[in-house]
């Protein structure tokens, strides 16, 4: 196929807008972020399985405190019975077994009272662990909205740039002989569908071509379209070539 030097030379705008497209595609359908926004509601559902675990543990513990206050406010109750008759008893006897009682019921309100203090301790401590994994999961949310935004905005401006450079495209390809066009959309399928040849170098491939590929490259005609015998991409000739 021949054509002229000057539709070749557009075939080098044409691969660099292809590429751009290709980026820019590639970029609104996998933004980078992605990965790591799909790691991050991985472990956050982690994250929220471990805080229910330590919610169950810390109501566990609530209902352990709220036992011990209600004994403790039956043990108060009685004590303040026992004391009322043991003041208004006149029976020595009765009298006796009300102090063995109170004396009983003080022990058992230090038992839970030292109870008390042990699960208020860990409830503490429960309270705390609950609040470190809402951190957590605080930060792993901030981090997520912060990832999609930015994911967003490099979709919405992917989109632009694949809007234009496919404007572009479509008005240098007008530009173009559409028969060479269609040559270079066919190459186009299995790589780049056209480079420059510099100093003696496919660049669309990044291969030195052999002496003898080059010696027959000198003596084609300027109109002649000639491939890289190493990727079959067009070689375009310019002053750069090196010929």
């Amino acid at each position: 196929m021949n054509s002229s030097p000057a539709d070749q030379r557009r075939l080098l705008d044409l691969a660099e807008l292809d590429e751009r497209i290709r980026r820019a595609d590639a970029a609104r359908k996998n933004p980078p972020q992605a990965v790591r926004v799909n790691e991050l509601v991985a472990h956050r559902q982690r994250l929220n399985q471990e805080l229910s675990v330590r919610l169950g543990a810390r109501d566990d513990l609530k209902t352990e405190l709220s036992r011990i206050e209600s004994d403790v406010a039956m043990v108060d109750a009685r004590r303040t019975r026992d004391s009322e008759r043991l003041a208004a008893s006149t029976n020595s006897k009765e009298a006796q077994g009300l102090e063995s009682e109170l004396a009983s019921l003080a022990r058992r309100k230090s038992d839970l009272e030292d109870g008390e203090l042990e699960v208020m301790d860990r409830l503490e401590q429960a309270d705390a662990a609950v609040a470190e994994q809402e951190a957590l999961i605080a930060e792993t949310n901030a981090e997520g909205a912060r990832l999609s935004a930015e994911g967003k905005q490099l979709v919405a401006e992917s989109t632009a740039v694949f809007e234009q450079a496919s404007r572009d495209r479509a008005a240098v390809a007008a530009g173009i002989a559409a028969d060479l066009v269609a040559l270079y959309d066919k190459i186009s399928l299995r790589g780049a569908g056209a480079g420059l040849l510099r100093r003696n170098t496919c660049e669309a491939c990044n291969m030195v071509l052999a002496g003898t590929d080059l010696q027959a490259i000198r003596q084609a005609p300027d109109e002649a379209v000639l491939t890289c015998p190493e990727c079959g991409a067009i070689l375009v000739r310019t002053e750069e070539s090196g010929l």
